[in-house]
């Protein structure tokens, strides 16, 4: 599996979102976007994901065009966690669940034994078993972004994009949710593609960091080779002291005072 991004140009309107980037996503390896509001990391993950079409530049997946893969072949490969999750709440746990499987199914579009193992597969790597038969509006936080992090697991996916899984979740759910990212990550070799604020957590939690600013790319490398003074001065306009994490083997930084 791989991913080419080539001189990528996305605009809304007159406005430049991004500005001719380039970018090689390794495979099995968690990468993570970060940098201010507003500069492009969203509308980079939407362009990898296909919902927005570039300007200029190309995206190759396996050495294709992306935009020239059937969808549904491409669903088979790629599953997609977006920030705003458009669909109906009214459904239990296994039926969210159940639509990870619909790239897969042939005509008639019916859940066969397989596809049904499938779902409770994906359910038992998110710990989400006993919680099949709820109501998804019953859940917690944590609980309901494991629920789609199962839906997405269900496409038995090679690579897994998400923006922003940890919003709106406490400090206790988010290290729940990026634990069950990590262990996916290393259990089934998923290449994971995703946008995180919190720069500690992308610290801990990735391979490699992409650092986006203004549209371009700032800094791009692993989290030591990011997490430094400059970026915090240079592009979060901060003055931040930095330390090692000794237990978990990861740079991490506390904000001294604003520019």
């Amino acid at each position: 599996m791989s991913i080419e991004v080539r001189n990528l140009v996305v605009k809304y309107g007159e406005k430049t979102a991004i500005d001719n980037i380039s970018l090689d996503v390794l495979d099995g390896e968690i990468l993570t976007l970060i940098g201010p509001n507003g500069s492009g990391k969203s509308t980079l993950v939407k362009t990898i994901s296909r919902i927005m079409k570039p300007n200029k530049g190309k995206i190759l997946f396996n050495d294709k065009d992306i935009f020239s893969i059937d969808t549904k072949k491409l669903a088979r490969d790629m599953a997609i966690l977006p920030q705003e999750k458009d669909i109906s709440m009214d459904i239990t746990v296994r039926e969210l669940v159940s639509y990870g499987r619909h790239p897969h199914l042939g005509f008639g579009k019916r859940l066969n034994n397989n596809d049904k193992e499938i779902i409770d597969w994906a359910l038992e790597q998110t710990g989400m078993i006993e919680f099949r038969d709820r109501d998804i509006m019953s859940l917690s936080g944590g609980e309901r972004q494991r629920a789609w992090i199962s839906m997405a697991l269900a496409q038995k996916p090679k690579v897994l994009i998400m923006d922003e899984p940890t919003t709106y979740l406490d400090i206790s759910y988010q290290l729940e949710v990026l634990e069950l990212v990590k262990q996916l990550n290393k259990k089934l070799k998923l290449t994971v593609i995703m946008v995180l604020h919190d720069l500690n957590q992308a610290s801990r939690y990735s391979d490699r960091i992409l650092v986006l600013n203004k549209g371009k790319v700032y800094g791009y490398g692993s989290p030591q080779d990011i997490i430094k003074p400059p970026l915090f001065e240079e592009v979060f306009k901060i003055q931040a002291h930095i330390y090692m994490d000794e237990v978990n083997d990861c740079t991490y930084f506390i904000p001294h005072k604003k520019f």
